[in-house]
């Protein structure tokens, strides 16, 4: 079924006919001015913004475009740039997605969703041929008439007036575009990625949740070196620290009945990473980073290594002395630079933040304004997470899959 559209006419034109205003004056003491000055005509019709939807892409090296809406036909990607004879199958994109999917539990979006995936291209007896993958996943469960107020009033803090005012119209059945359900191209893009990071360098990337409302998982209760993934599908909330997973559940479903949402934090660690990702100066490995998990929907922060914590001490407690290590290799005893220094990685462990918002649609009365401008009141309808942190997970865990470099430096790995 395709999204429904709201449309109106484009509020951002200029208010005089030509789209300049000040050549109305200009004309008026033309008089003043040397015959041989000859000013433009005016225009019989005005000038209008040209706005082109574009942003859909991430990457240099392995592309991903991603497609769909929230309550169209489907969602999905294309991949443009996996290398040729790398295994891959449906399956393997399909944990994954199972992983992000909705109505997991009653900490998520009860959507009832399969989210079963289908490679439609790229793929010849089980292996890649490093043409373009397309993946594509059928919505099956849509209900457009939960939005019917949403078409004409805002949700406050979504996307619905930003899209607006932007292009004039949007789709209005679970925000289009703006839905977390656009990721889901986006992990099975990062299972294609994390699988051929693992095939090359043995790198291994996990995320799980560190806060979610007020309940914050203390530092160092998660050995890095050794959490494992089962460890953290241990439970719903996805934090590997029973106590505290306990606690946040607990926290969730309070607000849950209420009608209401919670936000939190993923941390997410890369294990194993090649020396030399990362590129001075506008490619750091960070700022790559921080431009792919800050495109997620709901994201609100991103810190790597000692973040906003660092500043609090001095350059002696905050520095990360080099060592030998046993094995003839430069190591740093400690590691607050997360991993990555100067914008390249320096083969010790990444770890990054980021934070999520409250979700925005919930289910309690909101002050807001109409499309034709009037106040009113709002009580959203629809299928939402109270807290997006656990799914959010997966999104982070795949986004550094993602990353440029990883696949611009494959050919040097064996010698980093």
């Amino acid at each position: 079924m395709a999204s429904s559209l709201s449309t109106k006419p484009f509020l951002g034109a200029p208010s005089s006919s030509d789209g300049f205003s000040g050549l109305g004056s200009l004309q008026s003491t033309s008089k003043l001015l040397p015959a041989s000055l000859h000013l433009p005509a005016c225009r019989s019709h005005p000038r209008r913004l040209q706005i082109q939807a574009a942003g859909n892409s991430f990457g240099t090296y392995f592309r991903v475009t991603t497609f769909g809406e929230s309550h169209g036909g489907g969602v999905g990607c294309i991949i443009d740039g996996c290398p040729p004879q790398i295994p891959l199958s449906e399956t393997d994109m399909q944990v994954d997605l199972d992983r992000r999917r909705p109505g997991q539990s009653r900490i998520t979006t009860p959507r009832k969703e399969t989210d079963t995936c289908r490679i439609s291209s790229g793929i010849a007896e089980g292996v890649t041929t490093g043409t373009p993958i397309k993946v594509e996943v059928p919505n099956t469960d849509q209900r457009g008439h939960d939005y019917s107020e949403m078409s004409k009033a805002y949700r406050p803090s979504h996307a619905d007036a930003t899209y607006d005012f932007k292009y004039g119209v949007r789709s209005v059945q679970g925000g289009g575009r703006s839905s977390a359900r656009e990721t889901i191209g986006r992990v099975a893009a990062g299972a294609v990625a994390k699988k051929i990071l693992k095939l090359k360098s043995g790198t291994e990337i996990l995320a799980y949740v560190s806060q979610a409302y007020n309940i914050v998982l203390p530092e160092g209760l998660v050995d890095h070196e050794t959490v494992t993934l089962d460890e953290i599908e241990s439970n719903i909330v996805r934090c590997p620290n029973p106590e505290y997973a306990k606690k946040m559940i607990d926290a969730i479903d309070a607000v849950r009945v209420r009608g209401d949402s919670v936000g939190g934090v993923v941390t997410c660690i890369v294990r194993n990473v090649p020396r030399g990702l990362g590129s001075p100066v506008f490619d750091k490995l960070e700022a790559e980073l921080a431009k792919a998990v800050m495109s997620l929907p709901a994201t609100k922060g991103f810190e790597f290594g000692s973040g906003f914590a660092g500043t609090f001490l001095t350059g002696s407690e905050h520095n990360d002395e080099f060592f030998m290590d046993e094995h003839g290799r430069i190591r740093t005893r400690t590691n607050r630079s997360g991993g990555i220094q100067g914008g390249i990685s320096n083969g010790e462990m990444i770890n990054m933040r980021i934070a999520f918002k409250p979700t925005s649609t919930i289910g309690r009365k909101q002050n807001t304004v109409t499309r034709d401008r009037h106040d009113t009141e709002l009580i959203a309808r629809g299928r939402h997470d109270p807290c997006v942190v656990p799914r959010g997970t997966e999104f982070f865990c795949m986004l550094w899959s993602l990353n440029r470099d990883s696949y611009k430096h494959r050919a040097n790995w064996l010698s980093l």
